[in-house]
């Protein structure tokens, strides 16, 4: 089977879909392993790395993608600007794996629907121990967690860390993370070897030991009902549970030098958790870094991709994190990759076999149908 891995072309994308240490192992396991030129420069794989361990190089897209039985992804497929949609290149039956996020990207999923493509999204690959190693919502998320907190350090107007000078004593800056996910942990990490004194919230109690194993206090309410809905993700609070857990916000966000919020329903989707009355009430110089920009994020004020100052208080509202540090983004992400390819490999061949669980959970698309349940969901409201 040929493996092509297009040129990421989405403004600001600088990760690739395979390295060549990933390259050697899939050409070892049999297959052969195409690659378009330059796709790995921005995060600091040249073309002559992947020359060097067998891969094939292509100048040309269209003919790299037409004779592909599985491409390799970071990105959702696009339409490349004056030169044609990368879905229509695949051909019929082939095999897309990558960072598909299908419910934000519904008119891509419909395109790979009526290609008869098989997407598999590994976002959404199930959370359970045999997947962790495939799991590139994790291995991204933990990249933006650990950016999120240096953005955090750096805009701050103050020390992180507590300081003893000739000058006197400097206390250590107060940091308030939300949500304790893969993203929101490193960042409580991060924040405390900067020596920040650092204090979390989740609105699922069972993470307190968590927070507490990465140098963090943690701080909530107890919630009438159950906010975890399975598999490292939150659901939605009830009006009391939202009600009662502004009052905590309020009052932590007011007292904090830095706030860092990562929370995500479903791992999709931003809840609106800062509201502008909540910034207001923040102290001049205060810092929130929204991780959740992504996905329309955390605070009310934020504009996804742009930093805003209201009142003293700078919000920054970064886009595609991992995208910042593509070399060690690049390697962990075609280590996933590497791992679901290899996991389904027989004979030389990748078996598609959607009686596993992984591909269960993975697969979006197949035989020109949507086979997500969630993603069938948005496309039938989407529809006029």
């Amino acid at each position: 089977m040929r493996i092509g891995v297009p040129r990421e072309t989405s403004p600001g994308e600088r990760r690739v879909a395979l390295v060549p240490e990933s390259c050697k192992k899939l050409i070892q396991a049999g297959y052969t392993v195409s690659v378009e030129t330059g796709a790995g420069e921005q995060a600091g794989f040249p073309d002559t790395a992947y020359r060097e361990v067998g891969a094939e190089l292509e100048t040309d897209p269209t003919r790299l993608l037409q004779s592909a039985d599985v491409v390799l992804k970071v990105t959702p497929p696009v339409r490349r600007d004056g030169s044609g949609d990368e879905v229509g290149w695949m051909h019929e039956g082939a095999v897309y794996v990558g960072s598909l996020m299908p419910l934000r990207n519904l008119p891509a999923v419909e395109r790979l629907v009526s290609r008869r493509i098989t997407a598999f999204s590994t976002d959404a690959i199930p959370r359970t121990t045999r997947a962790q190693s495939m799991d590139t919502l994790s291995s991204m998320a933990n990249i933006s967690g650990y950016k999120g907190a240096l953005l955090a350090a750096v805009e701050l107007n103050k020390y992180f860390p507590m300081l003893m000078t000739a000058a006197g004593t400097v206390p250590p800056a107060k940091v308030f993370v939300i949500g304790a996910g893969v993203a929101g942990l490193q960042a409580i990490a991060t924040s405390r070897r900067l020596g920040a004194n650092v204090f979390a919230t989740d609105v699922r109690p069972e993470v307190k030991e968590q927070i507490e194993s990465v140098g963090g206090k943690y701080v909530g309410i107890e919630l009438k009902e159950t906010a975890s809905a399975g598999g490292g993700y939150a659901k939605e609070l009830t009006e009391e549970d939202r009600a009662r857990q502004r009052e905590l916000l309020a009052a932590q966000c007011a007292q904090s030098d830095a706030i860092i919020t990562t929370a995500l329903i479903g791992g999709v989707f931003a809840p609106r958790l800062i509201s502008a009355e909540m910034v207001r009430s923040m102290k001049p110089g205060t810092v929130v870094v929204d991780l959740a920009a992504d996905g329309g994020g955390n605070c009310e004020l934020s504009r996804p991709g742009e930093t805003v100052t209201t009142g003293g208080v700078r919000i920054l509202a970064p886009l595609n994190l991992p995208a910042t540090m593509p070399m060690h983004a690049s390697v962990l992400f075609s280590r996933n990759l590497t791992a679901f390819l290899q996991a389904f490999t027989k004979d030389k061949v990748f078996q598609v076999d959607l009686t596993d669980d992984i591909q269960q959970g993975a697969v979006i698309t197949h035989d020109g149908v949507v086979r997500h349940a969630r993603t069938q969901e948005a496309l039938q409201k989407a529809a006029p």
